[in-house]
């Protein structure tokens, strides 16, 4: 021991233990700074061999490489087996020898640590995500033909166990889970990684019950759920990328669905996949190609002995060169999701307005057409200017063109939403709240905003003639609307019998296919030709 620590001392710090006990003390307590461990494997109290196995079990003492000091040729084999980087033989001879062995395995081990920390995530030990992705690219390779199980696993609601519990907690419940997935992918012969905070992936041989990943990955002793979504035998002609993105797709279809935490990836979402893209790229050409159309459905004042035109509410339409009518269900969500719908929403709040110009022109009237703005839009800075611009360019005034806010989007920043309602008010415009009854406000909210119409939801409005709850809701509505000043729409009006009630509870205005459907602009002249 005195030999060797005479011909490392100069570049080195040199502790000494006699025994495989007192290492394994100085190993823990000094395990952040020591780079090499040179140990005899005959030693009093606790030998080499015990000492290796005792360092095997923990994975911050395992980093540290080991250079067995024997002269028993014999027990090389053995010592590798355990973990052994290198020997040096007795006697020790040549200094220069050892010391440039010692530097060399230094050097190869803080290399294989160092690729290490960048290729596996610190918490879990699982690969990071684009390792994961090389290996699985690399595991294509030598086996082109075996069907692999693409998988992506996530764990629910995981950022309110932080919340609740801490992140200490929640850190302790991603290593345990994120040992169970090394386990089960490393026993079918596949790998996995940790892709976010709380998503896995996993690569593994075609299982014809994979959802038994369920009932493994799950910890008995935590009250966790997850949502699990399959690509099985995946296709290896898509880039394993976008394979993992087909499974998370997957996970993701049950987000909301508490019944079931397990999807599989099948050609029916594929479809829905490449459809949806095929909108999203389509979205530029479309605007610029005026593919979109705005058309218009019409609200009646009822309230009169003769029901009269009172405005209209302009709604978008899609005509795509290749599927024809594309429903507004199938891509007003899906460019909200993208952050797209802005672009929309400013295409008709432009068209709208230069039809009121048209309309008062051609009829000498004017016919007010209400457009939807979301959250996102009322909370952009330049929004009133912008909209203020849109009907000054139209040659319109405010009071023509009035502007429809959902009830839920008035809940989150309502400070900031009232502000920007108050400031378009003093200029003009009239503010409906639109699906009012199907949000979580609350009365102080909705006294506090500053809004011109209620705008009853359609659900009310579809059994109000067989069931008294729901007639009863709308008179509460009503009670709220008197008391607030303000006036009612009600929407999704189909039968004469849902219009004759609703007229005898007050509603001024009624919108619906009683009167009409939403039609072209051209079609619409012929409700106020006739008013």
């Amino acid at each position: 021991r005195f030999m060797l620590k005479d011909m490392l001392e100069d570049d080195y710090e040199v502790l000494l233990a006699e025994n495989g006990l007192e290492a394994l003390k100085i190993l823990r307590d000094n395990s952040e700074i020591l780079s090499i461990i040179l140990l005899d494997l005959i030693m009093p109290q606790m030998d080499g061999y015990e000492f290796m196995k005792e360092v095997g079990k923990d994975s911050t003492l395992s980093r540290i490489p080991i250079i067995i000091l024997t002269a028993e040729s014999s027990a090389e084999v053995k010592s590798l087996r355990m973990g052994a980087a290198d020997f040096l033989p007795k006697p020790y001879n040549e200094p220069e020898v050892i010391k440039a062995r010692v530097e060399k395995t230094i050097q190869l081990f803080e290399s294989k640590n160092l690729i290490s920390a960048t290729s596996h995530d610190s918490l879990t030990g699982l690969f990071r995500r684009e390792f994961f992705f090389n290996y699985a690219g690399i595991a294509d390779q030598y086996s082109p033909d075996e069907k692999m199980d693409v998988i992506a696993v996530d764990i629910n609601r995981f950022h309110m166990i932080n919340e609740i519990h801490g992140r200490e907690y929640g850190n302790h419940i991603l290593k345990k889970i994120g040992k169970s997935i090394k386990e089960y992918s490393e026993q079918k012969g596949g790998t996995a990684c940790r892709s976010d905070s709380n998503v896995f992936f996993l690569y593994i041989p075609h299982q014809d019950n994979p959802e038994e990943i369920l009932r493994i990955i799950t910890p008995d002793d935590i009250n966790i759920s997850f949502r699990v979504g399959i690509y099985s035998s995946a296709d290896k002609n898509i880039n394993i990328a976008n394979r993992f993105d087909c499974a998370l797709l997957a996970c993701n279809s049950i987000k909301d669905n508490y019944s079931s935490n397990l999807a599989f990836y099948d050609d029916a979402m594929h479809e829905k996949v490449a459809y949806e893209e095929r909108l999203m790229s389509d979205l530029p050409k479309a605007i610029g190609e005026k593919q979109f159309i705005v058309f218009y459905q019409p609200k009646y004042a009822i309230q009169s002995e003769k029901p009269v035109l009172a405005s209209a509410e302009a709604l978008i339409r899609w005509k795509h060169p290749e599927f024809g009518m594309v429903s507004p269900g199938a891509f007003i969500p899906l460019f909200e999701n993208n952050g797209k719908i802005h672009e929309l929403d400013l295409y008709v709040w432009k068209a709208a307005a230069e039809q009121v110009a048209q309309w008062k022109e051609k009829f000498g009237v004017t016919v007010p057409v209400s457009v939807n703005v979301s959250r996102v839009d009322i909370l952009e800075e330049i929004f009133v200017d912008r909209i203020r611009e849109i009907v000054n360019d139209a040659g319109i005034s405010p009071e023509e063109y009035m502007l429809e806010v959902t009830e839920s989007a008035c809940t989150e920043d309502s400070d900031m939403i009232i502000k920007k309602i108050c400031e378009l008010r003093e200029l003009g415009f009239r503010i409906e709240m639109d699906d009012f009854g199907t949000g979580y406000s609350s009365l102080n909210m909705i006294s506090s905003m500053p809004i011109d119409i209620l705008k009853l939801d359609r659900g009310f409005v579809k059994n109000i003639q067989d069931d008294p709850k729901n007639f009863g809701m709308v008179e509460i509505v009503m009670d709220i609307a008197k008391l607030l000043g303000v006036k009612v729409v009600a929407e999704g009006v189909e039968t004469e019998v849902q219009h004759e009630l609703l007229k005898k509870v007050g509603v001024d205005v009624i919108q619906g296919f009683y009167y009409s459907r939403p039609v072209p602009a051209e079609e619409f002249e012929k409700f106020i030709s006739s008013n």
